[in-house]
C-alpha cells in the first residue's frame, strides 16, 4: 500500500456539523428578507431541501467512511461543496450586515433591509444571489446518483462506533521488563501498598495514546508484592462502551473464576458486593472514556462498603475521566528518555539491549529514535517493522519515510492515536483538524488558537459574542485534557503538539489544511495555508499557490521569537488580492512599510495580524471589513494612526496594540466600538507572548 493510500485510510471527513450550520443560516429571517424576488426564494427553498436530504444520511456516511473508500470519496467531494455553500451564504450575510449598518447610520430604526423597488444595486444583487445558489444546488444534485448508489441509511448516531475491533489488552504482561518505567512503577506501588487513605481509592494513570498506560498497569498488577497484599484482583478492558452490566459481570467472573449468566443488574451487583465483602481487592479498569458521573455511581455501588485499602486503577487518556471518578490524585505518564527509548527500540528491532553486534546501524537508529519523541509505542512499532532486518539501506528508508502516517494494517501507532481522535465530538474534531496547520515544535498560546478558531466559524455553538471566548477556552482545554495538546516543557503558558499527534492532525485534515514547505504546489482544494517564514521569502516560494484560489487562511509562522524578514511584493500586490475568500490573513513580522487598499476588498476577513511590521498607518479601506473580529497590531513601532472610520467595524472584539508606542492611548474613533468596551478586549498592556 502506498503512502497516499495509507493516508486515505487514516483520514476521516467530518462534514455533518458544517451542514447543521448551513441549514441554520438558510433559515435566517434576515436572509429571507433580503431575497425579495420570487425566483430567489424558490432557489433558496430548493437548496434547503437538498441540504436536508444530504444531512439525513451523513451520520451513516461518516461511520462507513472508515471501511468504504467510495463513501470517503463521496464525503470529500461533499466537503468541498459545503465550503462553497458556506462561502456564498457568508457573502449574503455580509451584505445583510452592511445594509443594516447603512440603515442604522441613516437613522432608520428598522433593521429590515427595506430595498427600494427600482434600486439597480438590489436587483443586481438578487440576480447574483440566485445565480450562485442555483449553481451550488446543481453541484449538490450531481452527487445524488452516487449517494443513491451507496444506499445510506437515515440514522441517529448518538455514540461514535469503534474504528475496528482491536485486540483487548489483558492483565498478562507482554514484556517482563519495561525500560524507563521503574520510577513510575514504584510510585504506583507506593500508592497501592502504603496508602490506606480513602482519597486514593481510585488511582488513574493518564496519558496520550501509545504512552504505555496499560503496560504500566500490567507491571503493577503482576508485581509479587501485589499478589500478597490484595485478597482479590480483577482486570477489565472497558474501552468506549461503558456498559455497567458488562463491566460488573466481568469483575464478578474475574474474582470468582466462574461464569455469570444472570442479566439482572441488581442481582449481579449484590453477588459482587457479597464476594468483595471483608476482602481487600484491586480492580483495573483499562481504557476508560466515560465522563458520565451517573453511570460511574451505578458501577461503584458494590464498592461503597469496601474493606479499607482496596484500590481501583484506571487507565485513561482524559483527565476528565479522572475527575468524574472522584480521584484525588492522577499519575500522569510522561515520555521516555532518549536512552530508554533507544533500549526499547533495540529490544524490538534486534532482540538485544544495544547495538554491540550491529554497530553500523547505531547512528541511523539514534536518528529514528529521535523521531519517536519518547513515545514507547512508536519505538516498539518501528522496532517491530525492522525486526531481523539488519540491512542499513532498509533502516535509512524508514528514517526518510513518513512512517507515522501508515495505515492501521501496517502500523500499530496510528490506530492508537486515531482512537483519541475518533472519540472526539464533532466540534472538537474540526478544531483539532485545524491545528494541523501548526508546524511541529511550534509553541502556541491558548488565546492565539481560540482567535483562529473563532475566525473560521468553529465556535458557532456560542449563544452570543461574549460566550465565544469562553467556549473556545473550553474546547482548547478539552483537547489538552485528552492529551492532544500538551503544555510546553519550556514555558507553562505555551502549548505544543506532540509530533505524532501533529502527524495525526495532518492525516485527518488531508488537503484542506496545507503546510507549505519550500515551493511545493498547493492543492486546489486547500482552504487553510501556513508556512515557515524565512529571512527572504521570494516569489518562487509562492508559485505553488496559484491554483488555491479558495484559501481561507494565509498564515506565516516562526519557531523563534526573532523579528521576521522580507516578503516579495508579488504577495502583496498580486497574490493576496486574488484570495477573496480569506478569513485569516497574517503578515506578522514582515518588514512591510505600506499596505495597499486591496485589504478592504477581502470582505470575509475575520482576523488580521500586522504585528511587528513596519507600517505607519492602515489603509482607510480597512473600515469596509464589516466581519472583522480580531485586529492585531502588536509592536508596530512606526504605527502612528488608525483609520478614521473604524466605528464601521461593528464586529471587532479584539484589538491589540501592545508595544505600538507611537499610538497615544485608545484612539477616539475606536472608543465608539461597543464590543470592545463590553468585552474589555482592547489590549494596551502586557505582551501575551504570541
Amino acid at each position: 500500500m502506498s503512502l497516499l493510500e495509507a493516508l486515505s485510510v487514516i483520514r476521516e471527513v467530518v462534514v455533518s456539523k458544517v451542514f447543521d450550520f448551513l441549514l441554520d443560516k438558510l433559515a435566517s429571517s434576515e436572509l429571507l428578507q433580503l431575497a425579495t424576488g420570487k425566483e430567489v426564494q424558490e432557489a433558496i427553498h430548493k437548496l434547503d431541501m437538498e441540504l436536508k436530504e444530504i444531512r439525513a444520511v451523513l451520520d451513516d456516511a461518516e461511520e462507513r467512511q472508515v471501511k468504504e473508500k467510495s463513501v470517503k470519496n463521496w464525503l470529500t467531494n461533499l466537503q468541498n461543496l459545503a465550503y462553497d455553500v458556506e462561502d456564498v451564504l457568508d457573502e449574503f450575510a455580509t451584505e445583510i450586515g452592511r445594509r443594516n449598518l447603512m440603515m442604522e447610520r441613516r437613522g432608520c430604526s428598522s433593521k429590515r433591509p427595506k430595498l427600494i423597488p427600482d434600486s439597480f444595486t438590489a436587483v443586481l444583487f438578487n440576480r447574483d444571489m440566485m445565480s450562485k445558489i442555483k449553481d451550488i444546488t446543481a453541484k449538490l444534485k450531481d452527487l445524488e446518483p452516487q449517494r443513491n448508489q451507496l444506499q445510506f441509511k437515515i440514522i441517529d448516531c448518538k455514540r461514535p462506533k469503534r474504528l475496528e475491533e482491536r485486540l483487548q489488552p489483558t492483565s498478562v504482561e507482554i514484556e517482563s521488563h519495561v525500560h524507563g518505567r521503574d520510577k513510575d512503577k514504584q510510585t504506583m506501588l507506593d500508592l497501592l501498598l502504603k496508602s490506606d487513605n480513602e482519597a486514593n481509592f481510585v488511582i488513574p494513570i493518564v496519558g496520550m495514546g501509545g504512552i504505555g498506560k496499560t503496560t504500566l498497569a500490567q507491571l503493577v498488577y503482576n508485581d509479587a508484592s501485589i499478589q500478597y497484599h490484595f485478597n482479590l484482583k480483577a482486570w477489565v478492558c472497558v474501552s468506549d462502551d461503558f456498559d455497567v452490566m458488562r463491566i460488573t459481570k466481568e469483575i464478578l467472573q474475574s474474582v470468582t473464576s466462574k461464569p455469570c449468566e444472570d442479566n439482572d443488574l441488581n442481582r449481579v451487583q449484590e453477588k459482587l458486593k457479597k464476594v468483595l465483602s471483608e476482602k481487600k481487592f484491586l480492580i483495573v479498569l483499562d481504557d476508560v472514556w466515560n465522563e458520565n458521573y451517573h453511570v460511574w455511581t451505578i458501577l461503584q455501588s458494590p464498592f461503597l462498603t469496601r474493606t479499607r485499602g482496596s484500590k481501583i486503577i484506571v487507565t485513561t487518556r482524559n483527565h476528565g475521566v479522572s475527575s468524574t471518578m472522584g480521584a484525588f490524585h492522577a499519575h500522569s505518564l510522561g515520555v521516555l528518555s532518549d536512552d530508554d527509548c533507544m533500549t526499547l527500540f533495540a529490544q524490538h528491532a534486534l532482540g538485544a539491549r544495544d547495538f554491540g553486534r550491529h554497530p553500523s546501524l547505531k547512528e541511523v537508529a539514534e536518528k529514528i529514535v529521535t523521531k519517536c519523541n519518547g513515545l514507547p509505542l512508536a519505538a516498539k512499532t518501528l522496532g517491530g517493522l525492522l525486526r531481523t532486518n539488519v540491512d542499513l539501506d532498509a533502516w535509512e528508508d524508514i528514517l526518510q519515510s513518513d512512517i507515522w502516517k501508515l495505515s492501521e494494517h501496517q502500523s500499530g501507532i496510528i490506530p492508537a492515536l486515531q482512537l483519541s481522535y475518533h472519540h472526539l465530538p464533532p466540534h472538537l474534531k474540526r478544531c483539532f483538524a485545524y491545528c494541523s496547520i501548526l508546524p511541529k515544535d511550534y509553541e502556541f498560546g491558548e488565546e492565539e488558537i481560540i482567535l483562529l478558531w473563532r475566525a473560521q466559524g468553529l465556535l458557532q455553538e456560542a449563544q452570543d459574542k461574549q460566550c465565544i471566548d469562553d467556549l473556545g477556552r473550553k474546547y482548547f482545554r478539552d483537547l489538552v485534557s485528552r492529551s492532544l495538546l500538551q503544555m510546553s516543557i519550556r514555558d507553562n503558558s505555551r502549548y505544543v503538539m506532540h509530533d505524532l499527534i501533529n502527524d495525526l492532525a495532518q492525516s485527518i485534515a488531508g488537503e484542506v489544511c496545507f503546510r507549505m514547505e519550500g515551493n511545493q504546489k498547493v492543492s486546489k482544494h486547500a482552504r487553510h495555508l501556513s508556512y515557515m517564514q524565512n529571512l527572504f521569502d521570494g516569489i518562487k516560494k509562492f508559485e505553488g499557490i496559484c491554483e488555491a484560489q479558495q484559501l481561507r487562511t494565509f498564515l506565516p509562522l516562526r519557531l523563534s521569537k526573532d523579528r521576521g524578514g522580507y516578503v516579495t511584493n508579488h504577495v502583496i500586490k498580486c497574490l493576496l488580492p486574488k484570495l477573496r475568500w480569506l478569513r485569516v490573513l497574517s503578515l506578522r513580522g514582515y518588514k512591510i512599510e505600506e499596505l495597499p487598499d486591496f485589504v478592504g476588498n477581502l470582505k470575509h476577513l475575520r482576523y488580521l495580524d500586522f504585528s511587528q511590521t513596519s507600517i505607519k498607518s492602515l489603509p482607510e479601506s480597512i473600515s469596509n471589513l464589516y466581519n472583522l473580529e480580531t485586529l492585531l497590531l502588536k509592536n508596530c513601532i512606526n504605527l502612528e494612526k488608525l483609520p478614521l472610520e473604524m466605528e464601521n467595524l461593528v464586529n471587532l472584539c479584539h484589538l491589540d496594540i501592545t508595544g505600538s508606542n507611537k499610538l497615544e492611548g485608545m484612539p477616539s474613533n475606536v472608543g465608539k466600538l461597543a464590543d470592545l468596551q463590553t468585552l474589555s478586549n482592547f489590549v494596551l498592556g502586557e505582551d501575551k507572548g504570541y
